[in-house]
């Protein structure tokens, strides 16, 4: 099950209390105070695994606390540290507070980390409070409470190339065509309902990530059909790849639909590089005049036959390598 979305409750560990104690040696009747520190409470930490592509485990376990810091003790003996909490996150990883729009950290390297949640701090213990006039103070100090909140995680997929199109332009055969990935395939809209990545290999040791993403339709930005869930992993895609199928009857009215999505979603979509590939040569009968009305070059592709495959890859490579 691909998980793009949870939502999660964070308590780091509260700090140890400081101790009250004082020096018992022979011959030393009333030693002075010595009293260690608490320990610090432990941090919960995000951090980034690029094996996880999916909010899944996290979403059947949406608590984490982590642990308190111990007591300080006798002979100026600090308290143990908590331990710390680490939660594994996909790279693309947004975090955010829960309701909020602002974001906190966007991750997005392998083994990035970010403390969400910083532990207390130990409270001090009696041997911090003497003075030249309080010998022997019996005073020490609380740990401090570790933070605690509630977040919203959301994850979009990280490709260097992003396919998109309307649904059942073509988008999963390609993939499937040129990648290992096997994604869902079938002649009816809307077959693919959740992101897919394969890794397209070219040359004898490069390769690129492309991203198969549930089909956009007019009023995506509005968050119509699958909408938002769709928008918001193409925004990571370094280049886009337009998908249209060769038998629609409007062509360039679905690549200006497109275009203008994404644009209406996030004004930084529409600047980004990208092809334009004419789908499904293989069944080329009568095409539409809107064709001939193209201002940019597109390429005639087939998945099933491999029709203009490798010239669209030598060209995608090309471009990202750009």
């Amino acid at each position: 099950m691909f998980i793009d979305y949870t939502q999660i409750e964070i308590a780091a560990g509260n700090g140890g209390a400081g101790a009250v104690s004082f020096r018992r040696e022979k011959f030393i009747p009333k030693g002075g105070p010595d009293g260690g520190d608490g320990g610090r409470g432990g941090h919960v930490i995000i951090k980034v695994d690029t094996n996880l592509h999916t909010l899944q485990d996290i979403r059947y376990r949406r608590r984490y606390k982590a642990e308190n810091g111990h007591s300080g003790g006798g002979s100026n003996k600090t308290g143990k540290t908590g331990k710390d909490i680490i939660i594994l996150v996909p790279a693309g990883s947004v975090i955010r507070k829960k309701d909020s729009k602002e974001t906190i950290v966007d991750l997005t390297i392998n083994g990035e980390e970010y403390i969400i949640c910083n532990g207390g701090q130990g409270g001090k213990g009696n041997a911090r409070f003497k003075t030249a006039t309080k010998q022997a103070p019996r005073q020490s100090q609380s740990g401090i409470k570790g933070e605690i909140g509630h977040f919203d995680i959301e994850l979009k997929v990280l490709a260097d190339v992003g396919l998109v199109g309307l649904p059942n332009a073509g988008k999963s055969t390609l993939l499937a065509s040129i990648s290992s990935a096997r994604p869902k395939v079938a002649d009816y809209p809307f077959t693919t309902l959740k992101p897919n990545l394969g890794i397209v290999k070219y040359g004898d040791y490069d390769s690129f990530v492309m991203a198969d993403i549930p089909g956009l339709i007019e009023g995506a930005s509005l968050g119509k059909g699958l909408g938002h869930q769709f928008l918001k992993h193409i925004e990571r895609n370094r280049i886009h790849l337009f998908l249209i199928d060769c038998l629609e009857e409007k062509p360039l009215d679905v690549y200006n639909t497109l275009k203008n999505e994404l644009k209406t979603f996030n004004k930084e979509l529409a600047n980004k590089p990208h092809l334009v590939c004419r789908t499904k040569s293989d069944l080329k009968q009568e095409l539409s005049d809107q064709w001939d009305e193209f201002d940019e070059e597109f390429f005639d592709i087939s998945s099933v036959t491999k029709e203009g495959i490798s010239e669209l890859i030598f060209s995608l490579a090309e471009l990202l390598n750009k």
